[in-house]
């Protein structure tokens, strides 16, 4: 997900608006008609290269996937390789544009685009085949860097170099060519609904491929006319010309553009994974964000914005006060509110920044280099947001920090200095400073029954943050207190462990009555173990398998069929490890394999402090790290046995579910073995996606959906939903008479899923309509 929100910042650059505000009427006399056409012509070209851009990254990465599997090094060296080429490219369209004519600029770009149209259509390069043992992430860059490199850099430049031709070409309007950033942004947008709504459901990635190289085409004959057009531009100027002589920024003028760039680039990513880590989530939520991001661009970067700055500034403290008392630490209930309020402040605070980065222009003249100041700051704040801190903190504390960055973007914070803001603020953020001291040196905790009034103190704070509204430094410090005061001291927050990885935040606690500790990865439960009796006694002995796992659930279904139709199981493979409560299903004499991505889930499964399942039941059984595709396909072994429990979570594991792999799970199980699919999902109808493969492999399959389990709060039970496949139904054993199993028949119009074609919204539609 990092990878897609970072490219809504490496397409948006440029689209002219003619309607900036209310019309204005511009005088065309005795312009040529090229010339009078330039405006729609450069527009339509930004917008076919933002389209481009922002099409190609999703595309070309699904196309390495089955390369690596979904390892996390796909997409954060796809990022990577992503803001490098965005640099690469900006700052050969700053030297192009600093150094040559725009007529000679123009045929050095064409040059360029023709070199890059020889590397079509878009496939992985040759010589890379098999990823080395050592040196994954360096082979993976090269690998983007050979494929789709000298394509995605040209992308990258045409749309600073386009603006800066409009800004020589004559035209009445070009005296702003900054405009032009709506109508690019406009294509970003549109390439980022149109590719989960539209190109992914309906052309395979072998079509796209030659569709987006079709796009290419057409691009470099816009360009060409957008070219012709400047290099025949009218003897008289009507409006400011990018030849004119502008003064050097200085480097306090770079910082700020860099700043106002950097925040709402890092805040994106920082709100999508708030939102979907510890809201609610759900596919496509990455999309919202990364919309509104998009929007800004179109509504600030205008002559007249849609909404005037002056408002953006009045509105920003009433959303980012109570935000700011609610954004960690926070009580989840009213889910659809706190979504609601998140955006809009994301959307004011993303208005703040890209407002005044907007009033900061340079001239014309130096439009390229403010272009490549923005690019910078959007690689900062992107890898502050989407690297640096999955790494550096255990839960999303870059969002509260992003959130208190963009404050200070509030005009007036720094009127007088550093001194006169130090005078201001320093009072409270000392006051912060010694909140967040005193919990970590302190094991107190305020009581279930301070929570009234920690309310109140709360309410309080934010009046006393709209008070102050008109001091922007004050409201910043307070609203640093407001989040150091939420995470630090909220009553009844106390966790067992919190970590982060990768692949999202992992929380061990215990539920209110002490009775169970349960896992949970985002707000997906991914395990539990009853800890304590009803009596309040401490549970001893084999702890029993709770949630989708308990004995009698589908899954142990399954497991007690294949050991009856095969006599007994010899090796056992399971794909996804959790708590490890599936470990307590083993029998003496079987071996059991775990397969399992993430190291931290590892780490908590095996510490017998945290849960007992493996230490118990299975103390040897070895636990495999890696992507589960290419790591059971590269097993030794052959299994009686494979379970594949690795989508119950909210992430859409596509490609642990194509044809491609299951033929590599087939080609690691037993002649007569069993293959139990767990598919439960808030959000997804995966059973006619398993249907539909399982047919496409000679397969039959059997459905159970369970409702025998009276909910976790009632028995520490989940309802769930598991498909059985096999070669043969007699590989089944007696599963197809046991109670609740039914036949699973591939539905009208449902294709399988391959490497080469996935089809997400249909499962999300189809799940929402069974509702």
């Amino acid at each position: 997900m990092q990878g897609l929100l970072n490219r809504a910042r490496i397409s948006s650059m440029a689209s002219l608006d003619n309607a900036a505000g209310a019309p204005q009427r511009i005088d065309l006399t005795g312009l040529s008609p090229a010339l009078r056409a330039a405006p729609a012509l450069y527009g339509a070209t930004l917008f076919v290269s933002a389209l481009l851009l922002f099409a190609v990254q999703p595309m070309f990465t699904k196309m390495v996937l089955p390369r690596l599997g979904g390892a996390p090094a796909v997409w954060s060296v796809a990022m990577v390789f992503f803001q490098a080429a965005l640099l690469a490219g900006y700052a050969y369209a700053h030297l192009l544009a600093r150094f040559l004519s725009p007529g000679r600029a123009v045929i050095g770009h064409l040059v360029l685009l023709a070199i890059a149209a020889a590397m079509l259509p878009l496939s992985i390069a040759t010589g890379f085949g098999h990823p080395p043992a050592d040196g994954v992430s360096l082979w993976l860059f090269a690998l983007f860097a050979a494929s789709i490199g000298l394509p995605f850099m040209a992308l990258a430049a045409s749309a600073p170099l386009l603006q800066s031709w409009f800004a020589a070409s004559g035209h009445p309007q070009s005296g702003n060519p900054y405009v032009l950033y709506a109508a690019s942004n406009l294509g970003s947008f549109t390439a980022l609904i149109a590719y989960p709504l539209a190109i992914e459901p309906l052309l395979s990635l072998k079509a796209q491929a030659f569709v987006w190289s079709a796009g290419f085409a057409a691009l470099a004959l816009l360009v060409a006319a957008a070219g012709l057009v400047v290099a025949q531009r009218a003897a008289v100027s009507h409006g400011g010309s990018a030849s004119e002589e502008a003064a050097a920024p200085s480097w306090a003028d770079r910082v700020r553009w860099i700043a106002l760039a950097a925040v709402p680039s890092g805040l994106v990513i920082a709100v999508t994974a708030h939102l979907t880590t510890d809201i609610a989530a759900a596919p496509f939520l990455w999309v919202i964000p990364l919309a509104l991001f998009l929007l800004t661009f179109v509504a600030v970067f205008r002559e007249r914005p849609w909404i005037p700055h002056t408002v953006v500034v009045w509105l920003v403290p009433f959303v980012a006060a109570p935000l700011a008392v609610s954004a960690i630490g926070g009580d989840k209930v009213f889910w659809v509110a706190t979504i609601i309020l998140n955006l809009s402040a994301f959307t004011l605070l993303t208005l703040l920044c890209h407002g005044e980065l907007y009033a900061r222009r340079p001239a014309p003249a130096r439009l390229t280099e403010f272009y490549l100041c923005v690019s910078v700051g959007g690689v900062l704040g992107g890898a502050f947001a989407g690297l640096v801190a999955p790494n550096l903190f255990n839960s999303t504390y870059e969002y509260p920090i992003l959130i208190a960055a963009a404050l200070l973007a509030l005009p007036g914070t720094f009127d007088g200095g550093w001194r006169r803001f130090s005078t201001q603020a320093a009072f409270v953020l000392a006051l912060a400073a010694v909140v967040v001291a005193a919990r970590f040196m302190t094991d107190a905790r305020l009581p279930d029954s301070a929570n009234v009034y920690f309310q109140i103190g709360l309410v309080l704070l934010v009046a006393c943050m709209l008070f102050q509204r008109h001091q922007p430094a004050r409201f910043f410090a307070l609203a640093v207190l407001s989040f150091a005061l939420t995470e630090c001291w909220r009553p009844g927050f106390a966790p067992v462990e919190v970590v982060r990885s990768f692949f999202g935040v992992h929380r061990v606690a215990e539920t209110a009555d002490g009775r169970a500790r349960i896992l949970i990865h985002g707000t997906t439960l991914h395990g539990a173990e009853r800890i304590r009796t009803d009596d309040g006694e401490p549970v001893t002995g084999t702890p029993e398998p709770l949630t989708y796992y308990y004995f009698g659930s589908p899954i142990s279904d399954g497991i007690a069929a294949a050991r009856g139709a095969q006599g007994s199981l010899r090796k056992v493979a399971s794909v996804g490890l959790g708590t490890g409560s599936l470990a307590c299903h083993r029998r003496e004499g079987e071996a059991w394999t775990f397969f399992e991505i993430d190291p931290e889930v590892i780490r908590i499964a095996r510490d017998p402090n945290r849960f007992r399942f493996l230490s118990s039941c299975a103390p040897d059984a070895p636990v495999v790290l890696g992507d589960a595709r290419l790591t059971l396909e590269a097993s030794p072994d052959r299994y009686d046995l494979i379970i594949l429990d690795a989508f119950s979570s909210d992430a859409i594991p596509v490609h642990l579910l194509t044809r491609e792999a299951l033929a590599g799970y087939l080609s690691r199980l037993t002649e007569n073995g069993m293959l139990v699919v767990h598919i439960s999902n808030r959000h997804l109808e995966l059973a006619p996606v398993v249907a539909a493969v399982g047919k496409a492999e000679g397969l039959v399959a059997y459905l159970k959906e369970d409702r025998a389990a009276r909910g976790f709060g009632v028995d520490f039970r989940s309802n769930s939903r598991v498909v059985a496949l096999a070669r043969k139904e007699a590989d089944l054993g007696d599963l197809p008479s046991r109670f609740g199993w039914q036949p699973l028949t591939p539905e009208p119009g449902v294709a399988p899923w391959t490497d080469d074609y996935s089809n997400i919204i249909a499962t999300l539609w189809r799940k929402k309509a069974a509702h």
